[in-house]
């Protein structure tokens, strides 16, 4: 079985509301997926799949692919954008815990999943 990495974070949805509402998302990743993505699940069972490649891009300019948009809100944030028919929908994420769950899962990645104990 691959390892699957979980992070709990928060996001920030982007409406015309003047202050905008702050949920907490599960950020996954299976090691087995290829190409690589990141599962980010919000309250209410809805989940998005990104390509992580897509992420980290977006961390430096912006990018779109398929029916993402991604890109970077000043240094310290990441902006993420679906379109879908249902119509636009757009979270904002702070860049460090999204930076350091990539390492993770970069790091995961070299080192392999870690074999299981013998039984005794």
């Amino acid at each position: 079985m691959s390892p699957v990495i979980k992070e709990h974070a928060r996001a920030r949805l982007v409406t015309d509301a003047r202050d905008l509402p702050v949920v907490p998302v599960e950020l996954r990743h299976d090691t087995a997926d290829a190409p690589p993505v990141i599962r980010i699940a919000f309250p209410g069972g809805t989940e998005w799949v990104v390509e992580r490649e897509l992420l980290e891009r977006g961390l430096r300019a912006p990018v779109e692919r398929d029916s993402y948009r991604v890109w970077p809100c000043g240094r310290a944030q990441l902006v993420v954008e679906l379109h879908s028919a249902a119509g636009v929908e757009v979270v904002q994420f702070d860049s460090a815990p999204l930076i350091r769950f990539l390492r993770r899962t970069h790091a995961e990645a070299r080192t392999g999943p870690r074999p299981e104990a013998a039984p005794a």
